[in-house]
């Protein structure tokens, strides 16, 4: 029998504690009741607590944000602690998993848990980054949501993201059931149910202790009246005369860029419309006493920043840092100290001419480079090149991991305080690879250069359902964080044997036959061809998706041979590789027309494999994201095509 005790009295450690109770009786089934207690002069069992607690020196430099965990037990009990609540808590899953537990997916179909007595463990180690986290984006259920929270503090991460004030949009992509109606009729949901699912979410989030990343864009339009819960919708409001005088002037006039109210910028020279913006935040703030990190973004619109003759005196980024300056007044006017996140991202990537952050101690700088390439990382010694000049609504967009490295380095010359990255490897750039180790590579190699380009982690924008064909890339992406000097090919093989079982080498070797076949770069419209209209004419990949039909001709017979398997995680593992054959065969059709440049027939196929494809969604709705999947396969196609919004 086997006695948890609590050495404090703190509500992630309840967590933690039945976390543990819960684990360890599905590890030994037959081990009977675990107790649990709090004993803050406990000797003997399991024993949870602070570093501190226990007399442990802990390397962190800020025990409130950086992660150590203490592991050192036998087959009785024993220490696991933490530098902090959540540590805590991260301590009890790894010494879970360092007796062969593993979360290959989210939900209880995605745990491996062994049946086996525990063994002594001895386990000390800091996180190697700070942020190690996600924010919510595609399309997205309540359901997914709170398994994605539970799921990604199993793996450790420590940040949970929610964008907007309300993230309706995110949530009327699922439950409107874009791209398969057909399949799947709408579900309407109402603003105010989302705003309490989101209140649902920060309570699950804080019941971990995990830090809480707020807001981002809607900035711009919450404070003037104009509802940014729609996102990217259309929604050609009659704007009032105050409103009008506030958004930025474009092209002689003043009114919602492309009528959409969270693209729009502001007026940001005219002082009082940036008094307005910081006083909105402030009252925010007041409310939001849980965010860890209250995000401060502009509008999610690019090259779309005011022409008016004062606002042209200076960069976009000179008159936010002014607006950060004011915020951090009235902030610090209330006695709130509220961090604040201000961002590099679109025309913001071009650092100040003048402005600087007066109070470093409040801020972090997210950088985020969503028009980069993913057929490359930053490499320390390569050079780096001169950055492009910005011109207003007019500046050229930075392609490579290089060019975008170019102009944090001109923000670095005045902001030497915290930053981090905001990244897109789980947005719709994971709908270009068709095996999972293109992306987990492009992660594991990204997170090695975070510390040359001065990055302290990341959060990652991306689907709560980033597990097509398999998680492999989201548990590189939380074991590097956690750890830069891991080996990408034994994170390979660990994930692969947990997932797949004793024929784990056949799956790899399947998704490595198409991984060889560099697909990639085509269908993330990286390699056009001189002189032609479009990324993806190119008929020359003919030959490589004749190729690629012989490849997945495999998949369905592997299906089949693993239909009875010991273990959940590994028969859906099997049945996702079964289901990738009619994935890429949708794929395959539509490109093929689209290579030779048959539009409107590409077109049309799109519509038909979407309508095809769907009849799958509920049964694989937790792993594959379909609203998000076929907006990117659309997004391929001809331009002048009925639009899809995206959000970024």
């Amino acid at each position: 029998m086997f006695t948890i005790n609590k050495l404090r009295a703190d509500h992630v450690l309840d967590f933690a504690a039945e976390e543990l109770k819960e684990y360890l009786r599905m590890l030994m089934p037959r081990c009977g009741e675990i107790e649990i207690a709090y004993n803050p002069e406990a000797q003997d069992g399991f024993r949870l607590g602070l570093l501190e607690d226990f007399g442990i020196e802990s390397e962190a430099t800020d025990p409130v944000l950086d992660d150590v965990v203490h592991i050192d037990t036998d087959e009785k009990g024993g220490i696991l602690a933490g530098s902090n609540p959540r540590s805590v808590l991260f301590a009890v899953y790894r010494f879970l998993r360092l007796n062969g537990c593993r979360w290959l997916y989210p939900g209880v179909d995605g745990e491996h848990v062994p049946v086996r007595d525990i063994t002594p463990q001895k386990y000390h180690h800091m996180a190697d980054h700070r942020f190690r986290g996600h924010c919510n984006e595609g399309a997205e259920s309540q359901t997914c949501m709170l398994e994605t929270i539970d799921f990604y503090a199993k793996q450790e991460c420590n940040v949970y993201m929610l964008e907007f004030d309300n993230p309706f949009i995110y949530y009327d992509y699922y439950y409107a059931h874009q791209h398969n109606e057909a399949n799947r009729p709408p579900e309407p949901v109402p603003q105010e149910l989302v705003l309490q699912w989101k209140r649902q979410c920060e309570a699950e989030i804080a019941k971990r202790g995990l830090q809480f990343h707020d807001m981002g864009h809607g900035w711009t339009a919450e404070p003037f009246g104009l509802n940014s819960a729609l996102g990217w919708k259309k929604d050609a409001v009659q704007l009032t005369e105050k409103q009008q005088q506030a958004i930025a002037l474009e092209k002689g006039v003043r009114k919602l860029h492309g009528d959409v109210a969270l693209n729009t910028n502001l007026c940001m020279s005219t002082p009082w419309v940036r008094t307005q913006m910081a006083r909105y935040i402030t009252n925010y703030a007041k409310q939001a006493s849980n965010v860890t990190y209250l995000h401060v973004w502009l509008a999610d619109g690019s090259r779309n920043h005011c022409e008016c003759e004062e606002c042209q005196k200076l960069n976009p980024s000179d008159y936010y840092l002014m607006i950060m300056n004011e915020l951090d007044e009235m902030l610090t006017a209330e006695g709130l100290d509220t961090r604040i996140v201000f961002i590099c991202y679109v025309d913001t990537l071009f650092a100040p001419l003048q402005e600087k952050i007066k109070n470093s101690t409040r801020f972090s700088l997210l950088y985020a480079p969503i028009h980069r390439s993913y057929c490359s990382s930053v490499v320390e010694g390569d050079p780096i090149p001169d950055p492009e000049p910005y011109v207003r609504n007019a500046w050229l967009t930075p392609k490579t991991a290089m060019d975008h490295l170019a102009l944090l380095r001109k923000w670095q010359e005045s902001w030497k305080g915290p930053t981090f990255s905001y990244e897109y490897h789980f947005w719709r750039h994971q709908c270009d690879d068709l095996t999972g180790l293109y992306i987990a590579r492009r992660v594991y190699e990204d997170i090695l250069s975070l510390k040359y380009m001065g990055l302290d982690g990341y959060v990652e924008d991306g689907s709560q359902r980033s597990f097509w064909p398999n998680g492999l890339a989201i548990y590189v992406y939380a074991e590097t964080l956690l750890n830069k000097s891991v080996k990408f090919e034994d994170l390979v093989e660990d994930y692969y044997k947990h997932a797949y079982g004793q024929d784990w080498q056949e799956a790899l070797k399947f998704y490595q036959d198409i991984l060889e076949l560099d697909l990639f770069p085509y269908l993330a419209g990286g390699r056009r061809l001189p002189d032609t209209p479009h990324a993806y004419l190119n008929e020359a990949m003919l030959e490589v998706f004749d190729k690629l039909k012989a490849i997945i001709a495999r998949a369905e017979p592997l299906g089949q041979a693993h239909r009875v398997c010991p273990t959940r995680p590994q028969r859906i593992s099997w049945r996702l590789l079964e289901l990738q054959k009619e994935y890429i065969q949708g794929v395959i059709d539509v490109m093929t027309l689209r290579c030779q440049n048959k539009n409107e027939e590409a077109w049309l196929e799109s519509r038909e494999f979407a309508k095809r494809f769907g009849v799958h969604e509920f049964e694989i709705e937790r792993y594959f994201d379909h609203s998000l999947y076929f907006r990117r396969v659309f997004l391929r196609l001809p331009t002048n095509q009925p639009s899809l919004q995206e959000g970024n």
